[in-house]
């Protein structure tokens, strides 16, 4: 039986940073258009953190039972290793995806009919990231469906909700926060590049080589400090606070370009997050600021 820190580190925690900083931004976007609702900030945020983790034990899940999860350089899993069965994970998993459902539910009866149709795809992307038949997280899709689900979705999302319309700053901040959440997918990915490769797993990491990937994950946050000047332009130049954020995002970089591999890639997770957490909560300021 899976201890409580083994279930706590297969939730990931390192990465939860992708969910909680869509929310936070989206907020900002919602408070600079004078529509902050508080109740519905922390209900888009369980739905955003519940799927997280619920996709992380699904991915568990799946790559456990597929032998992906073998042969791990990175933290091991609770299915790969041996520490939990594959029917309680898969259980653990679709219980995250019933508390984001309920959740969402509301959200979609206080706003509007539609956001249940978007739920519903947020659920599905959630599982067949690596699991069903053809999971297309093994097709180099991941990055695009996190860009999707945890950028343009979850920051626009969180603030229609609340505003009921789509601003241009939660548009631009979508950008913004996407990219570095695919950053943070990238460096997972960069590491497991030899394990993925021969357990046939085709990331986007695996299919544009080592320097591809180093080269993306770099771009990947010059593509975010260009959002916070471009809004700095066209909203507020209080958005420039965000790049107070810069020196938390110089080390990870630093650490991917100087071609740092296996478990010495680690720690770029958790530099990652929180570089971005630091990027959302400067940027949700200087938006309310404005």
């Amino acid at each position: 039986m899976a201890t409580t820190a083994q279930w706590w580190d297969g939730a990931r925690p390192r990465t939860l940073s992708a969910s909680i900083a869509p929310v936070v931004v989206g907020s900002g976007a919602a408070a600079a258009a004078g529509s902050f609702v508080a109740w519905k900030a922390v209900l888009a945020l369980v739905v955003a953190v519940a799927l997280q983790v619920g996709s992380n034990y699904a991915n568990d899940y799946s790559d456990g039972i597929r032998g992906t999860d073998d042969n791990r350089v990175g933290p091991q899993r609770l299915v790969g290793s041996g520490a939990a069965r594959p029917k309680t994970v898969k259980a653990v998993a679709f219980g995250c995806f019933a508390v984001a459902a309920v959740c969402g539910l509301v959200l979609a009866l206080t706003t509007a009919w539609w956001l249940l149709l978007v739920g519903v795809a947020a659920v599905a992307a959630a599982w067949f990231y690596t699991g069903g038949s053809r999971p297309y997280g093994y097709y180099a899709l991941g990055e695009i469906s996190v860009f999707v689900f945890f950028g343009l979705v979850a920051v626009i999302g969180t603030t229609y909700v609340q505003t009921g319309r789509v601003t241009w700053p939660a548009v631009a901040c979508a950008f913004g926060v996407g990219a570095l959440t695919c950053a943070l997918l990238v460096a997972n990915n960069l590491r497991d590049i030899p394990t993925d490769r021969e357990s046939g797993k085709r990331t986007l990491a695996v299919v544009m080589g080592d320097r591809g990937s180093r080269l993306l994950y770099a771009g990947l946050q010059v593509v975010a400090y260009v959002v916070v000047v471009l809004l700095a332009v066209t909203v507020t130049p209080w958005t420039l606070l965000a790049l107070l954020s810069l020196p938390l995002a110089i080390r990870p970089v630093a650490t991917v370009l100087r071609g740092t591999t296996g478990r010495a890639l680690i720690p770029v997770l958790r530099d990652n997050g929180v570089a971005e957490l630091a990027y959302a909560v400067l940027l949700a300021v200087g938006l309310v600021l404005a």
